[in-house]
Protein backbone atom coordinates (compact mmCIF):
# COMPACT_ATOMS: atom_id res chain seq x y z
CA UNK A 1 0.00 0.00 0.00
CA UNK A 2 1.06 3.61 -0.27
CA UNK A 3 1.16 6.17 1.79
CA UNK A 4 -0.08 9.71 1.51
CA UNK A 5 3.40 10.81 -0.05
CA UNK A 6 3.42 7.77 -2.83
CA UNK A 7 5.83 5.90 -0.21
CA UNK A 8 5.34 2.08 -0.55
CA UNK A 9 3.79 0.60 3.17
CA UNK A 10 4.84 -3.18 4.05
CA UNK A 11 2.35 -2.88 6.64
CA UNK A 12 -1.36 -1.99 6.21
CA UNK A 13 -3.29 0.31 8.52
CA UNK A 14 -5.77 -2.09 10.50
CA UNK A 15 -7.94 1.15 11.13
CA UNK A 16 -8.76 0.56 7.06
CA UNK A 17 -11.62 -2.05 7.83
CA UNK A 18 -13.43 -0.15 5.01
CA UNK A 19 -10.80 -2.12 2.71
CA UNK A 20 -11.96 -5.16 4.33
CA UNK A 21 -15.75 -4.58 4.16
CA UNK A 22 -14.80 -3.91 0.17
CA UNK A 23 -13.16 -7.23 -0.40
CA UNK A 24 -16.08 -9.40 1.69
CA UNK A 25 -18.66 -7.62 -0.52
CA UNK A 26 -16.86 -8.20 -3.79
CA UNK A 27 -14.17 -11.03 -3.15
CA UNK A 28 -13.66 -11.70 -6.85
CA UNK A 29 -12.80 -8.44 -8.26
CA UNK A 30 -13.79 -5.07 -8.82
CA UNK A 31 -11.54 -3.88 -6.31
CA UNK A 32 -10.51 0.03 -6.11
CA UNK A 33 -6.65 0.88 -6.19
CA UNK A 34 -6.30 0.67 -2.30
CA UNK A 35 -7.75 -2.97 -2.21
CA UNK A 36 -5.73 -3.98 -4.83
CA UNK A 37 -2.71 -2.88 -3.23
CA UNK A 38 -3.52 -4.36 -0.31
CA UNK A 39 -4.10 -7.75 -2.22
CA UNK A 40 -0.65 -7.58 -3.80
CA UNK A 41 1.06 -7.19 -0.20
CA UNK A 42 -1.26 -10.06 0.62
CA UNK A 43 0.02 -12.39 -1.56
CA UNK A 44 3.80 -11.30 -1.71
CA UNK A 45 6.63 -12.27 0.03
CA UNK A 46 7.94 -15.72 1.16
CA UNK A 47 5.45 -18.89 0.25
CA UNK A 48 7.08 -20.85 3.81
CA UNK A 49 4.22 -20.83 6.39
CA UNK A 50 1.32 -18.65 4.12
CA UNK A 51 -2.20 -19.99 3.89
CA UNK A 52 -4.01 -21.28 0.80
CA UNK A 53 -7.19 -22.75 -0.50
CA UNK A 54 -6.29 -26.28 -1.36
CA UNK A 55 -8.36 -27.68 -4.20
CA UNK A 56 -10.25 -30.51 -3.06
CA UNK A 57 -12.81 -30.63 -5.84
CA UNK A 58 -12.69 -28.20 -8.71
CA UNK A 59 -15.04 -25.57 -8.46
CA UNK A 60 -17.14 -27.35 -5.37
CA UNK A 61 -14.58 -28.21 -2.76
CA UNK A 62 -11.32 -26.27 -0.67
CA UNK A 63 -10.06 -27.32 2.33
CA UNK A 64 -7.94 -24.52 4.17
CA UNK A 65 -4.18 -24.94 4.34
CA UNK A 66 -0.52 -24.14 4.86
CA UNK A 67 2.50 -24.46 3.10
CA UNK A 68 5.26 -25.88 5.42
CA UNK A 69 8.19 -23.82 6.24
CA UNK A 70 10.84 -26.38 5.70
CA UNK A 71 12.03 -27.56 2.73
CA UNK A 72 10.69 -29.26 0.05
CA UNK A 73 7.81 -27.14 0.69
CA UNK A 74 4.49 -29.23 1.08
CA UNK A 75 0.57 -28.20 1.53
CA UNK A 76 -0.28 -29.34 5.23
CA UNK A 77 -3.86 -29.26 5.44
CA UNK A 78 -5.11 -27.41 8.25
CA UNK A 79 -8.75 -27.45 7.26
CA UNK A 80 -11.97 -26.37 7.57
CA UNK A 81 -13.21 -27.55 4.16
CA UNK A 82 -15.45 -24.93 1.98
CA UNK A 83 -18.13 -25.57 -0.40
CA UNK A 84 -18.23 -21.94 -0.54
CA UNK A 85 -15.67 -20.21 -2.94
CA UNK A 86 -16.46 -16.65 -1.39
CA UNK A 87 -16.61 -18.14 2.29
CA UNK A 88 -13.35 -20.06 2.00
CA UNK A 89 -11.39 -16.42 -0.10
CA UNK A 90 -13.03 -14.39 3.05
CA UNK A 91 -11.51 -16.93 5.82
CA UNK A 92 -7.68 -16.99 4.13
CA UNK A 93 -8.02 -12.59 3.69
CA UNK A 94 -8.78 -12.74 7.55
CA UNK A 95 -6.12 -14.92 8.48
CA UNK A 96 -3.66 -12.65 5.77
CA UNK A 97 -4.92 -9.79 7.62
CA UNK A 98 -4.26 -10.58 11.16
CA UNK A 99 -0.63 -11.93 9.61
CA UNK A 100 0.09 -8.63 8.51
CA UNK A 101 -1.48 -5.84 10.97
CA UNK A 102 -1.64 -8.14 13.81
CA UNK A 103 -4.95 -7.67 14.77
CA UNK A 104 -7.90 -9.53 13.62
CA UNK A 105 -10.76 -8.67 11.42
CA UNK A 106 -13.98 -7.99 14.27
CA UNK A 107 -16.12 -8.46 10.86
CA UNK A 108 -18.23 -11.55 9.64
Amino acid sequence: MRSARGDLVCRPDPARVDLAREFRAKPFGGHSVELQQLLHLMRAGPIEGRHFLYINKPHQEWTLARMSDTQPLRPILVGPVFTDLAAAEWHVFKLRWQQLTGQSLAID
